[in-house]
Parts: structure tokens; sequence; C-alpha cells
């Protein structure tokens, strides 16, 4: 089980240069940035609220028609899937593998991304939450995800890179996990990942090793 954002593809990045482009559309501070990105705090900002915080920002300057816009985007249209990454869903079946994508967000928004990084083509299926009804780390949506791809719950792995929509999810339903740090330190103590790896491409390369 995959997660999506910052995980498969790099969501923060597709979303800076989303709004890089919108301020410098609107005649913005570009230095602005920073700040919409850490309002968005990786995504984990609720849609309302980010919106909310951008139209009192920049009230008179922009529409508010037009923050909606970027944030029903998402980023979507800026997102790119790597070699790497595309390289080891490859290799995942041909280790014995099912991959099936479970994330947390907008139907729409989601689907837009896996469609146009070619994952549709990559993936055995995919869950959204706002599509099923249930987010991470919430054990329905796992549960979903399996019945998704027709397979048992029992023995899989759930890679991700957020400790507590992934890696807490697994711990919940007694799977094994990997955690993609990028660049980060493990700081939970309640609970730990089976694997940390520094990228996507390598926790595929460990789960295939774990079957072996």
């Amino acid at each position: 089980m995959l997660d999506l954002d910052n995980t498969l593809v790099d969501r923060d990045a597709a979303f800076r240069d989303a709004v890089v482009m919108f301020l410098a559309e609107h005649h913005l501070p570009a230095t602005d940035v920073t700040w919409v990105m850490t309002v968005d705090a990786g995504g984990y900002t609720a849609r309302h609220d980010v919106a909310v915080a951008m139209n009192d920002r920049f009230r008179g300057r922009v529409q508010a028609t037009a923050v909606q816009a970027l944030l029903d985007r998402g980023g979507a249209d800026h997102v790119v899937l790597t070699d790497g990454a595309r390289d080891a869903l490859t290799r995942a079946p041909a280790g014995g593998w099912t991959c099936v994508i479970v994330t947390n967000g907008r139907t729409v928004q989601q689907e837009a991304k896996i469609l146009r990084t070619g994952l549709d083509r990559l993936v055995q299926g995919w869950v959204i939450s706002e599509q099923v009804g249930f987010k991470k780390p919430d054990p329905r949506i796992f549960r979903a995800a399996a019945d998704a791809v027709g397979v048992p719950l029992t023995g899989a792995w759930i890679i991700g890179d957020s400790a507590h929509a992934d890696i807490a999810g697994a711990d919940a339903l007694g799977l094994r996990s990997i955690w993609v740090s990028n660049g980060r330190t493990w700081d939970q103590e309640s609970y730990r990942p089976t694997h940390i790896t520094e990228d996507f491409a390598t926790a595929i390369d460990r789960l295939i090793g774990a079957a072996e």
C-alpha cells in the first residue's frame, strides 16, 4: 500500500511551483511563497483554512476564486513521477507485489495526479479518502484498499512519508511498514516503522529484499 503525496510524487515541490506561478501572475511578492508553504503544511492544513488565510493576506489584490482555483488544482498540473519511482513500480510486480495507492485528499485532485504521471498504468489500483469516506490512519481505508485489488490485508506493507497517517496506521493494523524519510529523522517513541529509507525507490528495493 503506497502513499501518493511526498512518497510516490513530490507533492510539495509541485505545489510550490504552482504557488510561484500564482504569485507572479497576480504581481504578488515572490517571497510570499514561503508563507504559503508554511500555511499549507505539506497539504495537512484543511483547504478551507488555507483559503481563509490566503484571502485575508491578499485581500484586495486577488479574487477569492483565483485562490480557490489554486487550491483545487493543488499543484496537480505540476506533479511529476521520477524515473527512479517509475522503475521501482515496474520491479515490484516482478517481485510478486500488488501495488495500490492509498491517499488522503479530494478525488478529482488526487486522480489528476495519478493520471498525469501515468501511475494508473503502473499500479493495480487506488483508493482516495474522499471517495471511500475514511482518512488515513483510519483502518477502514486500508481495508478498502485491500478489497480494491482483491488481496488479503494480512501480509501487506504500508509505505509512506507520514508518521501519523501511514506508519501509525500500519501499527494499528499490525502491518509492517516503511517510512520514507525525505531527509527527516524519526521522532516518535510510541511506534516505529519496520524500516526507514530516504526515498520511495529504496523502499521498494527493501520490500523486495524482505520477501526474498
